[in-house]
């Protein structure tokens, strides 16, 4: 368990946080775990995303995707975990979960729903370029809706990537910098639906697949799926698309023995 001292050194040492950032999802902390609260659009998104996640990575590891726990001692580290909702969904699907968050309230949000779901997932307030630089490595990192919300992505995807293990896997979900990306993003799910609270995004921070994708090939990872996501705004459900255009979804690999 972090003790004040370490919360208070992983604060001072941070040095990818955007403190708007940090400062707007800390005032939502509570409402994680709320399916009719704010983050009630990340709720549908995580059911979806996870069966997508078990069938590529299944398919990564030579496991069976339909099985209780295909991904049964796979060590996995989910950045920027939030209250924990993609970790969850992760270990009930057998991964060995470690989650990081930069967000103090959101790590005891997460441990404290973890605990009460009798999850073994760790979860730990730090950020990647830390755990990157103290040589933790994973057969799995999750980058799922974080790179659009730092400072300095390049740093976020470098530090990512290092921390993959040869055969292992990155996956990236972000929103491409488009004006069509704009308009649905920003414009139609926090101004006119209302599906997200004003200020979650900012169009100047949104990251293309073509600077996630050289960001990769340049730690020495080789792309093996990309995808695109969208929502039905009458039945809220999301699906996969070929258009990278506004949500995009990327999954690289480091070769075995790199």
């Amino acid at each position: 368990m972090n003790t004040a001292s370490d919360r208070a050194a992983a604060r001072e040492s941070a040095r990818n946080v955007d403190p708007r950032e940090a400062a707007h999802y800390a005032s939502l902390a509570e409402t994680w775990w709320d399916p009719s609260g704010p983050f009630w659009p990340l709720h549908r998104l995580n059911a979806f995303r996870s069966d997508y996640l078990n069938s590529r990575l299944s398919a990564l590891f030579g496991r069976d995707a339909s099985t209780r726990e295909p991904l049964d001692g796979l060590e996995v580290l989910d950045v920027g975990c939030g209250g924990g909702i993609l970790s969850e969904s992760i270990a009930r699907l057998g991964g060995r979960v470690h989650g990081i968050d930069v967000v103090e309230r959101n790590i005891a949000i997460a441990q404290h729903h973890a605990t009460g779901s009798g999850l073994p997932v760790r979860y730990e307030l730090t950020e990647a370029e830390s755990l990157a630089d103290a040589g933790a490595r994973y057969d799995v990192v999750l980058n799922m809706e974080v790179v659009e919300h730092v400072p300095d992505p390049a740093s976020l995807l470098a530090a990512c990537s290092r921390m993959v293990r040869p055969g292992g896997a990155l996956v990236v979900a972000t929103i491409n910098r488009t004006l069509r990306a704009w308009l649905f993003a920003i414009v139609g799910a926090e101004y006119v639906l209302r599906w997200l609270p004003r200020g979650t995004h900012r169009w100047s921070m949104f990251v293309t697949p073509e600077e996630v994708e050289r960001a990769m090939a340049g730690a020495g990872l080789s792309m093996v799926d990309r995808t695109g996501v969208r929502v039905n705004p009458v039945t809220r459900g999301f699906s996969l698309t070929p258009s990278l255009a506004v949500n995009y979804m990327l999954v690289a690999r480091r070769a075995p023995g790199a």
